[in-house]
């Protein structure tokens, strides 16, 4: 979807409609979560902080993000997906992998299903979308950006290789601004440069990571489109109005944040073994702390403890603008497992 949740909000809106829109934050705190395109050509995106966004704009209208609208549109997309395929791996709200190699209409041709597809996403929702077919997920994920906003790319399978050659290395998926300067270090800005090198180089310099590259940059890539994808993590954040300094008001705020995450485990069925306390300071740094039990746990009594601790066992040495708690190593089956229990014996 192109600027999704910006998107939302200016159909929901008509005066919005033309308008620079950011979704999340304030002009003096926050994060922005989306940009619509009218605030892009400004150089405003998402994940940047409000503040800055505000500098570069200063005409930008600020709204606060309705998750529970965006799930409700989403799945009125996927519905439609599911009228040509059941494989369908959605990425987030906004996003889905869709192998449609056979298909409910019986039509050859992706090209022909993806301007269906954003034909109806159009007509039935009143959204804009873009979309990627190639022949693996990792470069139909690179086309589906080519021709943003409303538009669309096909790279055939006789293409691939001289389109991943041609293409600059920060362009890649996956190679994030670290990866990109490493890759340049070592003479790579092209997809062809990456291509000239061995596996065994690759592996000697960038790790796991070097037979993945020496992979996908020739086409080559076996990952299947995943109907359930395995949730990593559920959390929940928080950005104020002024930096807190005290681990007191911290702790205050973290539990009012911890009933938020006990809603979510809760709803989802979820439970964890790892509890992280995320913290933004006052000059955008970040820290996380971390803790992992034996047991899995949901509720605020079992987790707000590890919380505490994790604060207070280093005090931070400056003010905090954000707060988070987020649960890993997730049991997601709660309702699938049956119960053991360890039986402890007296001696």
């Amino acid at each position: 979807m192109d600027a999704y949740f910006a998107s939302v909000e200016q159909m929901d809106n008509p005066d919005l409609q033309g308008k620079p829109v950011a979704v999340g934050g304030s002009k003096e705190r926050g994060v922005v979560a989306a940009a619509s395109y009218e605030a892009r050509k400004f150089g405003v995106r998402s994940a940047m902080p409000s503040v800055i966004a505000a500098r570069r704009c200063p005409h930008l209208i600020f709204v606060k993000p309705r998750f529970e609208r965006y799930k409700e549109i989403s799945q009125q997309i996927r519905a439609i997906f599911h009228d040509y395929t059941d494989l369908v791996e959605p990425l987030s709200l906004d996003e889905a992998y869709l192998d449609v190699t056979e298909n409910k209409i019986n039509n050859p041709s992706a090209s022909l299903i993806a301007k269906e597809i954003r034909d109806r996403i159009k007509k039935e929702v009143g959204l804009d979308a873009s979309a990627g077919i190639s022949i693996n997920k990792f470069t139909a994920k690179i086309a589906s950006d080519i021709n943003k906003p409303n538009g669309q790319k096909t790279i055939p399978p006789e293409d691939v290789v001289s389109f991943l050659e041609q293409l600059p290395i920060n362009k890649f998926y996956g190679v994030g601004k670290v990866t990109a300067k490493k890759m340049n270090l070592h003479g790579i800005f092209t997809g062809k440069q990456l291509k000239e090198l061995s596996l065994d180089y690759l592996s000697k310099h960038f790790g796991k990571q070097g037979a993945h590259f020496y992979n996908i940059v020739r086409g080559i890539q076996h990952s299947e489109v995943k109907t359930n994808r395995i949730r990593k993590s559920v959390g929940a954040e928080r950005t104020f109005s002024k930096d807190l300094s005290s681990e007191h008001f911290m702790l205050e705020q973290l539990s009012k944040i911890a009933d938020e995450l006990e809603r979510r485990l809760l709803k989802n069925k979820i439970k964890g073994r790892t509890v992280t306390v995320k913290l933004k300071f006052s000059n955008f740094t970040q820290q996380t702390r971390s803790k992992t039990i034996d047991e899995f746990i949901q509720l605020k009594k079992d987790f707000f403890p590890i919380v505490s601790d994790l604060i207070l066992q280093q005090p931070p040495k400056s003010s905090v603008r954000l707060l988070g708690i987020s649960m890993n190593n997730l049991d997601t089956n709660l309702e699938k497992k049956s119960v053991s229990v360890q039986l402890k014996l007296e001696f």
